[in-house]
C-alpha cells in the first residue's frame, strides 16, 4: 500500500490552487493562497524570461485534472485506474467514477464530520476505530453502499469523533444521514453528481484522458 508523505500545501502550489487536502484548515486565514504555478526552466536562467508560464498541451491539462481527483481522494495510480475501469461499464463514466471515491469509507467518514480531513479519517479507520454495519474494518477504500452504517467501535474512537463533531462547523451533506448524538451515519443513497457541484476537478476531462 503506497502513503503519502511530504507536505501537502506543496501539491496545491504545483497545481495553482486549493485542494483543500487538509481539510477545514485550509478554509482558514492559516491558509497561503497557492502561488502561481511556474514552467519549467523558469528558474535559474535557460534564456526564459522568469515567471513567463508556456502553454500547456491538452494532454497536459488533462493529466492535471487526474492528478488533482487523485490528491483530493488520496489514492494511488494502481488503485485510480481500477476505479476507472470500473466507471467505466456504466452509461456515465465521469458521474460514477466520482461516485465510486464519493462512496469509500474515508470519504463518507470526512463527509459526515467524523474527522477534519481525509487522511485524518483514513488514520480512524486503520486503526480499527470504525465498524460498518457492527463489524470493524481497517479499509478506507471499502466502498460503502447505500443502507450500510458507519458507526465508532471503542470509547477512544468515539471520544476523538465527538470531539471533532462539536468543534465542525455542520454540514449537510444529503446522500448521508446523520445521527450527531451516537456519532452514526448511514448511506441513504449513492452520490450523484450533484453531490460533487464543488468538485474543483473536470472529471470529463479525465475521462477524455483514458479514451485515448
Amino acid at each position: 500500500m503506497s502513503r503519502e508523505t511530504g507536505p501537502r500545501c506543496k501539491k496545491c502550489r504545483r497545481m495553482g490552487e486549493k485542494l483543500f487536502l487538509k481539510g477545514d484548515k485550509c478554509v482558514s486565514d492559516k491558509c497561503v493562497l497557492p502561488r502561481r504555478m511556474e514552467s519549467e526552466g523558469t528558474r535559474g536562467g535557460g534564456g526564459r524570461r522568469r515567471g513567463r508560464a508556456r502553454k500547456l498541451s491538452a494532454y497536459s491539462i488533462q493529466l492535471m485534472e487526474k492528478q488533482k481527483i487523485k490528491a483530493i481522494y488520496g489514492v494511488a495510480e494502481t488503485q485510480f485506474h481500477n476505479y476507472f475501469r470500473r466507471a467505466a461499464k456504466k452509461p456515465n463514466t465521469g458521474d460514477a467514477l466520482l461516485s465510486l471515491l464519493e462512496s469509500r469509507l474515508d470519504n463518507v467518514i470526512y463527509r459526515l464530520g467524523f474527522a477534519n480531513s481525509r487522511p485524518e479519517a483514513r488514520l480512524l479507520v486503520r486503526h480499527g476505530h470504525i465498524t460498518i454495519n457492527g463489524r470493524r474494518t481497517d479499509l478506507p477504500s471499502y466502498i460503502v453502499r447505500p443502507g450500510q452504517s458507519v458507526g465508532v467501535r471503542d470509547e477512544k474512537g468515539l471520544k476523538v469523533v465527538k470531539s471533532t463533531l462539536t468543534n465542525k462547523e455542520p454540514t449537510t451533506v444529503p446522500w448521508l444521514s446523520l445521527d450527531k448524538d451516537n456519532a452514526k451515519g448511514t448511506v441513504v443513497r449513492l452520490p450523484g453528481s450533484e453531490d460533487t457541484k464543488e468538485m474543483i476537478a473536470n472529471v470529463q476531462l479525465v475521462v477524455e484522458l483514458y479514451s485515448k
